[in-house]
């Protein structure tokens, strides 16, 4: 899919890699790959652009647009450009979990083939991986950062800086759910849990995230994205700032600087509505603000994944990243269409609570449920620069992947039971002792999952022809 662009919106950078290379070379607009010394030969890398989504053909994975398309999607959904995960070792050579068989070799080789010119990665595998959850849990335990670097980031670093790769644009998106866990989720916090206090104290997290940035930025066509949450976790005042404090010392940590750094990436895996249409952060109902009076928002400042996007990424040039850091947003599940889906805003007549929940298009009964929401659609289709700040609305979560098993099922793969994933769940702090909202039958994380892909489809907004 090639993705429609004004144009760039902001200055180009480069990273270190680049500003190495000879005056001659940034002239003929191609620069050396960093650490591609195999050979010998200089790698010729096409000269950085401001936002790599930017007039761009993205890949689209075959295992994925296979999968989607048995599951009967139209061409509009199965041709679309979908991230890849690499969420174990092992995923390197042979690829992640469930049906996707294909290692990272095999994704850019195809890549090339189809011609694509931006190819979208996920490297999620930090030792003792989202402290919070279960159904996420990795193959790495909470003092394995070594293992971490050398077996995992160091085989995918010497991949991506193969010369024949240089003309890719490779974005790729890092550790999800990893750094934001340790502000919300460690002692003190009412949703703390000891796993986190573990990563918190050892600092692998930090040291994990800033060695990837370190050894990924030193290659000339890749494009940094740090794991930002959603608006639902991180929009409070006691976690937004010191959340981007956070993402600065590990940009800043393991020999990375912000320079690595391209931009954050919000709402990965997750439901919150890119724009809520019908209802804004400053209403008012009978004289009350809905931050006060709706359950929903609950002093949050942002209602939806853009506003709080924007803001962040404002938030993080304040704390020392560079001016012209973008944002990508995962729209893969987040439409919310379908006959649940307002058409206007509900009156003000009533409560603030009726207000919100009457005119809100997110139909989750909490903004912190997270694991296969029922209800949910198929998100806006990849754009590339759809507002100030904003790289592009991208598929990273492939639709129709799991996001934890319903009940407890053996696996090798390392992951655990979350009663997030239980439909029967009737919740805890982290989502106001509400109702999981999941939907039934669900496999582990990664494997495919029909009848929530069927869904997805069904309710996609806009709607999927």
């Amino acid at each position: 899919m090639t993705t429609d662009s004004p144009g760039g919106k902001r200055k180009t950078s480069f990273r270190r890699a680049v500003t190495a290379v000879s005056a001659m070379a940034l002239a003929s607009g191609f620069v050396i790959a960093a650490g591609n010394t195999a050979t010998g030969d200089e790698a010729r890398v096409a000269a950085r652009v401001d936002n790599p989504y930017a007039g761009a053909k993205l890949y689209v994975n075959p295992d994925w647009s296979a999968a989607a398309r048995q599951g009967g999607a139209p061409a509009s959904v199965y041709n679309q450009p979908t991230a890849v995960w690499l969420d174990r070792i092992a995923a390197i050579e042979s690829g992640s979990a469930g049906s996707n068989t294909m290692g990272l070799r095999d994704h850019l080789d195809a890549a090339l083939a189809q011609g694509a010119t931006t190819f979208q990665l996920v490297t999620y595998n930090l030792p003792g991986r989202d402290c919070s959850a279960l159904a996420s849990n990795g193959e790495l335990g909470p003092t394995e950062i070594d293992r971490y670097k050398r077996e995992f980031i160091d085989p995918i670093a010497a991949i991506l800086s193969d010369a024949k790769y240089a003309n890719l644009r490779i974005v790729n998106v890092i550790e999800i759910d990893s750094l934001p866990n340790l502000i919300t989720n460690v002692s003190g916090r009412p949703t703390g849990v000891p796993e986190c206090d573990v990563m918190k104290a050892n600092g692998n997290y930090v040291k994990g995230v800033g060695y990837a940035l370190s050894k990924f930025g030193d290659i000339g066509n890749v494009y940094n994205y740090i794991d930002i949450g959603h608006h639902g976790w991180i929009g409070w005042d006691d976690n937004f700032r010191p959340t981007a404090q956070l993402l600065k010392q590990a940009a800043t940590s393991e020999g990375a600087t912000v320079d690595d750094v391209a931009g954050f990436a919000a709402n990965v895996a997750n439901f919150g509505a890119t724009v809520e249409p019908y209802f804004k952060i400053d209403d008012t109902v009978g004289g009350k603000s809905v931050r006060e009076g709706s359950k929903w928002v609950d002093w949050n400042r942002y209602v939806d994944e853009q506003s709080y996007a924007q803001a962040f990424r404002q938030e993080a040039v304040s704390q020392g990243f560079r001016s012209d850091v973008g944002v990508i947003i995962d729209t893969s599940r987040n439409g919310w269409g379908g006959s649940q889906r307002p058409t206007g805003p509900a009156p003000k007549t009533g409560t603030a609570d009726e207000y919100v929940n009457g005119s809100r298009v997110d139909r989750r009964i909490h903004t912190g449920n997270w694991c296969n929401q029922a209800g949910a659609g198929l998100g806006e289709r990849p754009k590339a620069s759809p507002a100030s700040g904003i790289d592009a609305y991208t598929w990273i979560k492939p639709p129709g992947e799991s996001d934890g098993s319903a009940s407890e099922i053996p696996n090798d793969e390392g992951k655990g039971f979350d009663r997030m994933c239980d439909p029967t769940y009737q919740g805890n702090a982290r989502n106001g002792n509400s109702p999981s909202g999941a939907k039934g039958g669900a496999p582990v994380s990664g494997h495919w999952f029909q009848e929530q892909f069927s869904e997805l489809v069904r309710n996609a907004y806009p709607p999927a022809n």
